[in-house]
């Protein structure tokens, strides 16, 4: 595949009005990643293998690729897909950036779904999810 035709990730930055330690917290554990993700056994780890519980969609096998406290941390999602949370220390609080890469325009997801339809689902569903991180945190 030639990389000119891939999708480009998925990238949503927000600030979030709380200590970076807090967010770390909700980004990097499995109940902080519940409360505003999906239920999943996350473990901090690199190496570790869990699952999010994806509700129809059924458990996703994901796999931790890195753990770099407080800033970043990074997954493979099923088999295409990596998840990246990144934080920053900013002015009133934390800057958070998620980036949802993986996506190519001749894959389909496990579940016979083309990659550039899903793509556009998951970025509206990020926003919501990101302003549900949001209202955790800050609330």
């Amino acid at each position: 595949m030639s990389e000119n035709n891939a999708l480009p990730a998925i990238r949503q930055t927000q600030v979030l009005k709380a200590p970076i330690s807090k967010v770390w917290d909700a980004v990097s554990t499995a109940e902080g990643i519940a409360a505003w993700f999906m239920p999943n056994d996350f473990q901090p780890v690199v190496g570790h293998e869990f699952h999010l519980d994806a509700g129809p969609y059924g458990h996703s096998p994901c796999k931790v690729t890195e753990i770099d406290p407080p800033h970043r941390v990074s997954f493979r999602w099923g088999k295409d897909w990596t998840l990246t949370f990144e934080l920053k220390e900013v002015e009133g609080g934390t800057e958070f950036t998620l980036i949802h890469d993986g996506w190519d325009p001749e894959k389909v997801t496990e579940f016979g779904q083309p990659h550039a339809s899903v793509r556009e689902n998951m970025a509206k569903g990020w926003s919501g999810i990101g302003q549900r991180l949001a209202s955790i945190l800050e609330g």
